[in-house]
């Protein structure tokens, strides 16, 4: 139906999903953990807002604490 592979790597490459790993990871840890939620509702409206914070304000010392959008929007790549 969506045509969605298991794996980017191949089957039994432990770094496989290492990367949305990590995002799950951090998404758990600032979106869900940090905030009292009484329902699905309120995490799930939350999520929008987390990922635009993310990729447009949020700095990463691995990208010389720039956004994502701004590092490549200056066309800079890792």
């Amino acid at each position: 139906m969506f045509d969605i592979g298991g794996s980017l790597s191949g089957k039994g490459d432990p770094y496989g999903n290492a990367v949305v790993e990590s995002a799950n990871r951090l998404l758990k840890k600032e979106l869900i953990c940090r905030n009292h939620h009484t329902g699905l509702e309120q995490p799930r409206s939350g999520l929008n807002d987390y990922v635009w914070w993310s990729d447009n304000q949020r700095l990463r010392s691995t990208l010389g604490y720039r956004s994502p959008n701004e590092f490549t929007q200056q066309g800079l790549v890792l």
